[in-house]
């Protein structure tokens, strides 16, 4: 099925930010640039430098690349990268199989769209960016009819991973996947070892999931290169807050009246 773009690739407005897939190899690199500024020189991650200054691995040239743009700078804020069910099957999968065993989401491929590489320029974490990134995804979602979104999403592990597993630990059980959906870390994070009790500090990208809907699918993966502990999420779409998605579709539906 042909993916469609949004706003025929041009943009969903919002108070000087636009929001739209990348249209040019530049705007993806440009994209790459703001991913190691945020991964590598502000959270240390260690990833190789295929280009320097540049994130950039082998799930890009797939991907496509969800960014927000600041209008008065003219430069890209924010940025998420997407990887289609039918091109992650020609690829031989998605890229949170390196961390997860996934087996149980079999029945979901065909349906199921992956979303990670999540980041935001340290001087633009507001809400107008974060709020436009999730207006994209859902407009791809609901224009492309994907039933499913599924990605990892980080937690820093500064602090030795008690905050990642003091989150795990805390979580509600109906944030919890049904067993159907369970996934299991390659790389598990002894959590049971590292919660201390302390009230968990939750990310932003995390909180928003929960409250849209997402599930947490399983205990907790370590990625040894971003020093993280990573928490699949997978979103149905029909599980997704009915007040949120209406906010989400807010800034596409004003740029299409």
């Amino acid at each position: 099925m042909q993916r469609q773009l949004i706003e025929n690739t041009a943009a969903s407005q919002h108070v000087g930010y636009t929001v739209a897939l990348t249209r040019s190899e530049e705007e993806v690199r440009e994209a790459q640039r703001l991913r190691y500024k945020v991964f590598v020189e502000e959270l240390g991650a260690r990833i190789p430098a295929k280009v320097p200054n540049h994130d950039i691995d082998h799930y890009d040239p797939f991907c496509e690349h969800l960014v927000v743009r600041e209008s008065h700078e003219d430069r890209i804020v924010g940025t998420y990268r997407i990887l289609p069910p039918d091109v992650a099957r020609s690829i031989g999968g998605y890229y949170s199989e390196n961390e997860f065993r996934i087996n149980r989401l079999q029945n979901l491929r065909s349906r199921m769209v992956e979303v990670g590489r999540s980041c935001i320029h340290p001087d633009y974490r507001s809400g107008s960016v974060i709020t436009l990134l999730w207006a994209g995804l859902a407009d791809y979602m609901v224009r492309n009819n994907y039933e499913y979104l599924m990605g990892c999403a980080s937690i820093g592990m500064a602090d030795g991973g008690h905050n990642a597993a003091n989150l795990f630990t805390q979580l509600d059980p109906c944030q919890i996947a049904p067993a159907e959906y369970r996934s299991f870390p390659r790389h598990g994070l002894p959590f049971e070892q590292l919660a201390n009790g302390q009230p968990a500090l939750i990310p932003p990208l995390i909180k928003g999931y929960l409250r849209v809907g997402a599930w947490v699918c399983g205990q907790p993966a370590w990625d040894p290169d971003f020093n993280t502990a990573d928490l699949l999420m997978l979103l149905p779409m029909s599980r997704m807050n009915p007040r949120y998605m209406r906010h989400f579709m807010k800034p596409a539906e004003m740029a299409a009246a």
